[in-house]
């Protein structure tokens, strides 16, 4: 039960708690201040963090969902207050931390946002015709060829949007249909190129190269800190481009593109396996949010060839 404006017992501890996080994690201001304050509510909930358990912590995490927090915020407080009661017991001052078995909220899974092969290649083709238009300047046109490379590379690798902006000139040199890159945690992985890529970013590079752009370590240089593109530019000119195909722009960015990569894969038959490696996930578990797109395959299939779903 909430005790409103009661101090719990052992506020003390949270002090010392607060000291140790400063101390020795180096936690800051603004982090100690919410430590404080979760555990502050916590505290009055429970009444006394000594004598704190388990259904007592689970009827304050119910408590906060009644008042209307996200899941994401109890989540946070239950985070506080499982590394408050560890501190507790490495301390001495309890003998047992009874956040062992206590569950955080579930975050329903969300399905990414995917565009319709069709509204891809509506944007491939807006992108492709943008770049050949009569009038050009020669900078101008090597912009145009840029994010028609861009949509065209990352369509048909599902790079991240870092790793698409920070390739080096090197990967597309000669009549390369692979290259390494080198994604999250350092793990490299082999992504193919297909014939439309390679064919854009060859006619990049000669429009660039037309616009007099000096030599660069960087496939998609830029005036920016990095020396090259940065991910906030290409997310603009991307939408800039869907309002051109006739596409809301809310509903496109480059993580959009990645998803409509892995689901047009898996909509065509792709093993779920080889859509992992693609994206460079460590766990199979990332990649099953795109099962939904299996699910619909394998309805759509039974629906196709099962007697008892046929006609007559």
């Amino acid at each position: 039960m909430r005790r409103v404006g009661a101090a719990p017992a052992g506020s003390h501890h949270v002090e010392a708690f607060l000291e140790m996080m400063s101390a020795e994690r180096g936690a800051a201001q603004n982090t100690l201040a919410a430590y404080r304050r979760d555990l502050e509510d916590y505290g009055g909930f429970v009444g006394s963090f000594e004598r704190a358990r388990i259904g007592d912590i689970r009827a304050y995490l119910v408590d906060l969902d009644g008042r209307g927090f996200a899941a994401p915020s109890v989540a946070r407080r239950l985070s506080a207050i499982r590394q408050f009661h560890r501190f507790l017991f490495s301390e001495g001052v309890r003998g047992d931390d009874p956040t062992g078995t206590v569950d955080g909220p579930r975050k329903p899974a969300r399905l990414p946002k995917v565009l319709s092969e069709a509204e891809v290649d509506r944007m491939i083709e807006t992108a492709a015709s943008l770049a050949a238009r009569v009038g050009l300047t020669t900078v101008e046109a090597a912009r145009g060829h840029r994010l028609h490379a861009l949509v065209e590379l990352l369509y048909a690798t599902g790079l991240r949007v870092s790793e698409l902006v920070g390739l080096k000139a090197t990967v597309v040199r000669g009549d390369a249909r692979f290259f390494a890159i080198r994604g999250k945690g350092g793990h490299e992985r082999i992504v193919p190129l297909s014939d439309k890529a390679r064919e854009a970013t060859a006619a990049y590079l000669a429009a660039r190269k037309a616009a007099g752009a000096g030599d660069s370590p960087w496939l998609f240089p830029a005036f920016s800190e990095s020396g090259h593109l940065t991910r906030q530019a290409f997310a603009r000119d991307l939408k800039g481009l869907a309002a051109a195909a006739g596409i809301s722009p809310a509903k496109v960015s480059p993580h959009v593109l990645r998803h409509a990569f892995a689901s047009h894969l898996l909509q065509n038959g792709a093993d779920l396996r080889v859509v992992q490696q693609l994206l460079g996930h460590a766990d199979i578990s990332t990649t099953q949010i795109y099962t939904h797109v299996l699910e619909e395959r394998l309805r759509a299939m039974v629906v196709a060839n099962h007697p008892l779903a046929r006609d007559g």
